[in-house]
């Protein structure tokens, strides 16, 4: 299935451009573009998150005094293989 959208030309330009440098269909630029875009907001989203987290200290305490747990864990008595 396909779908016609509008774009710039100096998009399509572009798009063409490294369409032909990367030897792959525009169709895929436009895919990875996406795809790269998509993953993008999500590490944004979960760094927003973070921010409002550290923000807390009551709420940044806590998670610190879990990973201090969970520190814990790697101090196990097993020696290094």
């Amino acid at each position: 299935m396909s779908t016609t959208i509008r774009v710039s030309e100096k998009t399509r330009d572009t798009i063409h451009d490294l369409a032909r440098k990367g030897g792959v269909p525009m169709a895929e630029v436009v895919e990875r573009a996406i795809e790269q875009y998509r993953r993008q907001q999500i590490l944004d989203a979960a760094n927003a998150q973070y921010a409002a987290l550290r923000a807390d200290p009551e709420a940044w305490a806590e998670i610190e005094a879990e990973r201090a747990i969970w520190d814990a864990t790697l101090l196990d008595g097993l020696e290094d293989r």
